[in-house]
C-alpha cells in the first residue's frame, strides 16, 4: 500500500516515511504544497499524511483539492495547532482525522490502520450490492455464481468498490493499476470496465459500472435488484 506524506519539515517527514517503510508500507515525502497537491491528485495513493502549515499551499487547500477531484483516498491531517476551530476547518476541508503534534509513534501507525480498514485493506472480502469481491482469490462472486478476475481486472474492480458511489477518474484508475511511470493510456482503463461489465453480467450481478461524463467511473445498483438477506 502507497501512503504520500506531505511534510515541510523534512526531518519529521523522513522519519514517518521510515516507519511506514519499516511496517511494510511503500512511503513517499514531499515537503511543500504544490508538489504535495500534484501527487496527491495522482490518485495513486491509499493514504496520505498532511501537515497544515506548508510552504506554497497550505494543508487545508491540498485537501479541498483532492474533495473537488472527487478523490475518496483518505486524509490523515497532522498540525501543531490544536485549536477547535483549526480542527473543524481541516475537516471541513476533507480531512479523515486529526492527530495533533507532538504525537506518539504508536498513535500516527493506529491512525493510519485505523483508516486504512475504512477502505477494506484490512478484510477479505468487498460487497456491494448483491456482489462480492474475495480479495484472496481475486473472484469476483454473485449468488451460486463467480468468476476469477485477471490481476489488472481485480484491481480496477478494488478500486471502484472501495469508491462505490464516488466517481473515480480514469487518470487515478491508470494511476493506481497502471502506475504513474506507465505507458498506458484512458483507453487500456476503458478497455478492463469493458471486461467488468461483462463479468458481472455473466455472474447475473445487478451491479453496474457507470460512467459520469468527464468524470469517470462509479458503481450503481440497478433500481429493480433485489437487497439480498445476510
Amino acid at each position: 500500500m502507497k501512503i504520500l506524506i506531505i511534510e515541510d519539515e523534512v526531518l519529521l517527514a523522513n522519519s514517518i516515511a521510515a516507519l511506514l517503510r519499516d511496517k511494510g508500507f511503500d512511503a513517499l515525502a514531499v515537503y511543500d504544497g504544490e508538489t504535495g497537491t500534484e501527487r496527491a491528485l495522482s490518485g495513486e495513493y491509499d493514504l496520505i499524511i498532511l501537515d497544515v502549515m506548508l510552504p506554497g499551499r497550505d494543508g487545508f487547500e491540498v485537501a479541498r483539492a483532492v474533495r473537488a477531484r472527487l478523490t475518496p483516498t483518505p486524509i490523515l491531517m497532522l498540525t501543531a495547532r490544536g485549536g477547535i476551530e483549526d480542527r473543524v476547518t481541516g475537516l471541513n476541508a476533507g480531512a479523515d482525522y486529526y492527530l495533533t503534534k507532538p504525537f506518539d509513534s504508536r498513535e500516527l501507525l493506529a491512525c493510519v490502520n485505523a483508516l486504512l480498514r475504512r477502505q477494506g485493506k484490512d478484510v477479505e472480502e468487498l460487497r456491494w450490492g448483491d456482489t462480492v469481491l474475495d480479495l484472496l482469490s481475486s473472484t469476483l462472486i454473485c449468488g451460486e455464481r463467480s468468476m476469477r478476475l485477471s490481476a489488472r481486472e481485480f484491481e480496477v474492480m478494488k478500486l471502484l468498490m472501495q469508491s462505490g458511489e464516488r466517481n473515480l477518474t480514469k487518470e487515478a484508475i491508470l494511476a493506481r493499476v497502471w502506475g504513474q511511470d506507465s505507458n498506458a493510456v484512458e483507453n487500456h482503463v476503458e478497455v478492463y470496465v469493458g471486461f467488468l461489465r461483462k463479468k458481472l453480467t455473466a455472474i447475473g450481478s445487478h451491479v453496474e459500472i457507470a460512467s459520469a461524463r468527464r468524470q469517470g467511473y462509479h458503481l450503481e445498483v440497478r433500481p429493480d435488484a433485489q437487497t439480498p438477506e445476510i
